[in-house]
């Protein structure tokens, strides 16, 4: 076999061995930075380069010949120069569409080319006319580090287990695992990176208890509360802003920069990549100092020199870091813990090195954070021991992870109410069946709209996808079974598949959006479904039986055109009374009106309705005899 065939080095060009038993690697995909790990002798490592160097910053740099060149030298050398060419913080810009924020903000190098499909895709236009998509950039990261783990490991790879912030949405997902397959990696799973920092943790310390991760890195937020017991780790919540992180930190130094600089806010894409630049140096350089001075150019030939504290640094950025706020206190409550009752709180990212977020988070949780793992490697080390354990590692057998479910997912019904069908907070994989019927006479499909979000009407949640049962049979209303199946794979991917019973016709979508969430709309999702609480259930049950409503109202309507002569001296008067009754109380805004009137059309219609039935039946068992009847129904 060829595994089994020695390598041979010419003196000086040795490389180090690795003593792993798989070529599975585990890859933090990072906004700021990225890096690829290996389990190597039953401990996890990240894989360094010829300078010893584990991070690969992510940056990627498009030149006019076609060249493309990524890391440090395209974020040192390139972007200060070729700014509109070189893509940083790609990540952010992961499953999104032109019109997010993170698109359309002013202070920002990159240029954006239309899109061809119609469907608003992010397209970065670089050099060589070439327009580019986030999925595209982040698999050019992905070969260097796939290049650098298959040159280590001396032969191609396994797998890969790649990191997504917990509250990437479906479309940030299938956008991230697609980037993976661009890079010709086999993706073995996608893992939440506050659960890999807790498998890192957890393995590496044989902890046991609750803990609760807080992971700010360039671009997102997250936290999650697990709990680790006897191998098994459960994220019991989990919450975030896919739309904060250190990058929000530079945009708020920058403009300070910029006013002490004496310029306006600037049009031109180096003068914005140098004092972006500039506000991330001072950031990093204040992290260990108490002040710092930076050279900013104003102009060609000119610069200008600014002072900045500490204290002022924290001043600016700490509104920002007060986003982190709602998101914990909903992981906590949707955990059901106290911040008392954790064991410890594990750090991740390279944000929380600053000493303001570390006395955010010790005051928040009231305990000093977990910080003694390099918080920019801890997810990679955990992403490679979850690649280990798929690839077959030895002694990793006993470790199970059960992440969860984001934000809750269902389907439109009649009315524009959102039926849930998985909610918030399950445990991935994991499944949903539920039965829907037709509301119109002679309906032959069915259209179904997948959405997403924590409220109750339809248009207060994200769609995320649109598909057509066709070939049904007219039916009268009420009479087809629709058997719709939500599946959640442990990616976190959603696939939905509907079946029509009586006939057997089958239609399924993977859902694929073509843009993720928005700034802060996955926050704001939740937080709103609490502040409208009331409102939202208010809305649904008006929504509802004003489709009671319309479907008794059809229905009453209908009977008495097809048997008038079933109506006694009188009736017809009170029924037409009636169904003016709930066609007015339909029109205005009171739920229990609206019932009321049902119920009163009910009792007016109670006779005629009665009637009907004994017609029919009589109809139906015309010409039989009793015995006949009585083994039709199953008697004895």
């Amino acid at each position: 076999m060829a595994d089994a065939l020695f390598q041979i080095s010419e003196p000086g060009e040795s490389r180090p061995k690795h003593a792993c038993r798989t070529r599975a690697v585990g890859i933090d995909l990072g906004t700021t930075n990225s890096l690829i790990a290996i389990v190597d002798g039953g401990k996890p490592a990240a894989l360094t380069d010829a300078q010893g160097e584990a991070i690969v910053p992510s940056v990627v740099h498009y030149a006019g010949d076609g060249g493309v060149v990524v890391g440090a030298e395209a974020r040192d050398r390139l972007a200060p120069e070729f700014p509109r060419d070189t893509i940083a913080s790609v990540k952010r810009f992961m499953g999104r569409g032109r019109r997010d924020a993170e698109a359309t903000r002013k202070l920002t190098p990159y240029q954006f080319a239309p899109g061809a499909d119609g469907e608003g895709v992010v397209r970065f236009a670089v050099a060589g006319g070439r327009a580019v998509t986030p999925l595209e950039v982040s698999a050019e990261i992905l070969k260097v580090l796939r290049a650098r783990a298959e040159e280590a490991l001396g032969g191609p790879l396994q797998g890969a287990v790649i990191t997504v912030p917990a509250y990437f949405d479906d479309g940030q997902r299938q956008a991230t695992r697609d980037a993976g397959r661009l890079a010709g990696l086999e993706v073995l799973r996608l893992l939440n990176e506050p659960t890999a920092a807790a498998l890192a943790y957890g393995l590496d310390k044989q902890a046991e208890g609750t803990f609760a991760v807080f992971d700010l890195g360039g671009g997102t937020f997250d936290v999650s509360i697990l709990k680790l017991e006897n191998g098994v780790f459960e994220v019991k919540a989990t919450g975030g802003d896919s739309a904060l992180g250190g990058d929000d930190f530079d945009r708020a130094i920058a403009e300070l920069l910029l006013a002490r600089a004496g310029m306006a806010e600037p049009a031109d894409a180096r003068t914005i990549r140098h004092f972006l630049d500039a506000a991330r140096a001072s950031k990093e350089r204040l992290t260990s100092e108490t002040e710092t001075a930076i050279d900013v150019a104003k102009a060609p030939g000119q610069t200008a020199r600014v002072r900045l504290s500490r204290d002022e640094m924290e001043a600016l950025v700490a509104p920002v870091l007060q986003r982190c706020a709602a998101p914990l206190r909903q992981a906590m409550k949707d955990a059901g813990v106290e911040p008392g009752h954790l064991s410890g709180v594990i750090l991740v990212g390279g944000a929380t090195r600053m000493p303001l977020v570390r006395r955010f988070v010790e005051q928040w949780f009231g305990q000093p954070p977990l910080a003694d793992i390099d918080p920019d490697q801890v997810v990679a080390l955990g992403a490679a021991i979850q690649a280990d354990m798929l690839a077959g590692g030895a002694g990793r057998d006993d470790v199970l992870l059960l992440d969860v479910v984001p934000l809750s997912l269902g389907l439109e019904t009649m009315g524009g109410v959102a039926e849930k069908l998985i909610h918030r907070n399950t445990t991935v994989p994991c499944g949903a069946k539920q039965t829907f019927t037709t509301f119109a006479d002679n309906q032959t499909g069915f259209d179904l709209h997948v959405v997403q979000g924590e409220r109750e009407l339809v248009g207060e949640c994200r769609s995320l996808a649109r598909f057509t049962l066709k070939g049904i049979p007219p039916m009268p209303a009420g009479m087809a079974r629709l058997e719709v199946t939500f599946m959640v794979d442990a990616d976190g991917i959603l696939r939905v598949s509907a079946r029509e019973e009586t006939t057997g016709k089958e239609a399924a979508i993977e859902v694929k959006p073509s843009y993720g969430l928005t700034d802060d709309e996955v926050e704001r999702m939740i937080l709103d479904s609490f502040a409208h609480a009331e409102d939202d259930v208010k809305a649904r049950l008006l929504a509802e039986q004003r489709v009671e409503a319309d479907g008794i109202v059809a229905a009453a309507r209908a009977a008495m055109r097809d048997a008038p002569e079933l109506l006694e001296g009188g009736e017809r008067e009170a029924i037409d009374g009636a169904l003016a009754a709930v066609e007015s109380a339909r029109a205005g805004a009171d739920h229990l009106a609206i019932r009321d009137a049902i119920e009163a059309l009910d009792h007016a219609s109670k006779p005629f309705a009665t009637r009907r039935m004994n017609k029919a039946l009589e109809h139906g068992f015309r010409g039989r005899n009793v015995d006949a009847v009585d083994a039709k129904l199953g008697g004895r």
